[in-house]
């Protein structure tokens, strides 16, 4: 298991508290109230928004009031589709200027990061000496967002990651130098902008020059670094960005791919459909270029729109305040987890700098599905267990049974991260005061007396899943 010290990332005094510590921005649900197995109520704790970002109130205010506007895209006649087409493109427009698109990329709209990297991989160019599959170099840090869809129509190497980041990119360095001296160069470097397990992030400027000086591009996974970091297209170089709103505080079902036009506009259409064409005929199809060439189909007007209000809202605080906010929160989890016996906080490199709001840790004596169910139904926080999406990675530092993850984001109070802390001291001092055991592979509280929310419509699905047993009839809750 890793045992690196955090030289980089923590101050040689243990920080405060951060009781007091507010949120940046307003959150939808920060004052949702969820129950305990002790029958109590509490302020529901998310400490998970790097799988799912709760709504900035912003952007729910922002959906509500175009709503009524919504129309069909791009080709209707009608006043509201005029008016929705526009909304469409601003919306573009304003995604692309907070990420520092350049004046010739193109920004397409689609699902979410993984819809994006597997647009991208459909448009890598083939070696043009050879004529064989593009080849693309990959660290196994990776989320497999960014690792799987490089194994489908592109020649893909994975690297293992160094015990540094210095170690790691002279690794990277060293691999493309080597493509090129094999008259076999690389087309592609896709990396995180910050790791989903850790928040430990490589230096984008120097694997963008490295790439470069190979003749690579870089794509960088987005989907944990834009909601915490200012980030420019422009002025680092990188050649294609892929995020999510859903992690962005707008979970309305759009993400972005945006980046340099020559590979999208040559590259096959991504989905095949009305919208994505110029000229159909039984024999032959003329497809567009442009983002039209890669969103067939209506796309999803009120999800990009939801997304352009959150990339507004969050330019409007201060990087500074930002950063410091979320600093300190993760400085003091870090230090209270690991001022705890059998509590170990999980790293990738001994000299990672600036990480983003993402801890993961262990508990030695309990699985990791057990830690985040007693967190759930004893205390009202939420967290993430599991491997991530990020197995060879866990597997490499000896986690391959899990972790828990906990993650921060904007709309987060100090208070929470002060309650996970004593939360997990308590575990680890006394146990679980309730029992629990595991149904269908998940961690779940027997006898679970936590009723489900009125009006969610799992009232009938919790009577069958129970089936008359004690152990099923806490599955749901959980996942409400």
């Amino acid at each position: 298991m890793s045992t690196l010290t955090e030289t980089a990332t923590c101050p040689a005094t243990e920080p405060a508290p951060v009781h007091d510590v507010a949120p940046v921005l307003p959150v939808v649900g920060g004052d949702t109230l969820v129950p305990l197995v002790d029958g109590r109520r509490v302020r529901y704790a998310n400490l998970d928004v790097a799988a799912s970002a709760p709504a900035l109130e912003a952007v729910a205010d922002r959906v509500t009031q175009v709503l009524p506007l919504y129309a069909s895209v791009h080709r209707g006649a009608g006043y509201l589709s005029q008016v929705s087409t526009a909304l469409y493109e601003t919306a573009r427009r304003t995604i692309g200027a907070f990420v520092g698109a350049r004046d010739d990329d193109l920004l397409i709209v689609t699902r979410h990061t993984t819809d994006s990297l597997n647009l991208l991989a459909g448009c890598v160019p083939a070696d043009p000496g050879t004529g064989e599959p593009g080849r693309v170099l990959v660290l196994d840090v990776e989320h497999h967002a960014n690792l799987l869809p490089w194994q489908r129509g592109t020649e893909a190497t994975v690297l293992s990651g160094g015990p540094s980041v210095a170690a790691t990119v002279a690794e990277l360095r060293d691999e493309l130098r080597a493509g090129v001296a094999e008259a076999r160069p690389y087309a592609l470097v896709a990396v995180t902008g910050a790791s989903n397990v850790t928040g430990e992030a490589l230096p984008v400027a120097e694997i963008v020059a490295a790439a470069h000086d190979a003749g690579a591009r870089v794509v960088l996974d987005g989907a944990q670094l834009v909601p915490h970091r200012r980030f420019s297209l422009e002025d680092t170089g990188v050649d294609y960005l892929a995020f999510s709103g859903h992690k962005t505080y707008a979970p309305f079902g759009a993400g972005v791919l945006v980046g340099r036009r020559d590979w999208l506009d040559a590259g096959t259409p991504y989905l095949a459909g009305g919208g994505a064409v110029r000229r159909v005929r039984t024999t032959s199809t003329d497809w567009h270029e442009g983002p039209a060439r890669h969103e067939a189909g209506s796309p999803n007007v009120i999800g990009a729109v939801a997304l352009a209000a959150a990339c507004e809202e969050l330019a409007s605080v201060e990087e500074s305040d930002v950063r410091a906010h979320e600093d300190a929160l993760r400085r003091r989890l870090v230090a209270g987890l690991e001022a705890l016996d059998r509590v170990e906080v999980v790293r990738v490199w001994e000299d990672a700098a600036d990480p983003v709001g993402v801890v993961t840790f262990t508990v030695a004596g309990y699985d990791p599905g057990l830690v985040a169910a007693y967190l759930s139904a004893e205390h009202g926080i939420g967290v993430r267990d599991g491997r991530f999406c990020a197995h060879p990675l866990l597997g490499r530092l000896g986690f391959d049974a899990g972790a828990v993850r906990a993650s921060v984001g904007v709309g987060t109070a100090g208070e929470e991260v002060e309650r996970l802390v004593a939360a997990v001291a308590h575990l680890v001092a006394d146990g679980p005061e309730a029992r629990y055991g595991v149904v269908d592979g998940l961690w779940v509280v027997v006898d679970d007396p936590r009723p489900v929310p009125a009006g969610s419509g799992l009232d009938g699905l919790l009577a069958t899943a129970a089936l008359g047993t004690d152990e099923a009839f806490g599955c749901l809750p959980d996942d409400v």
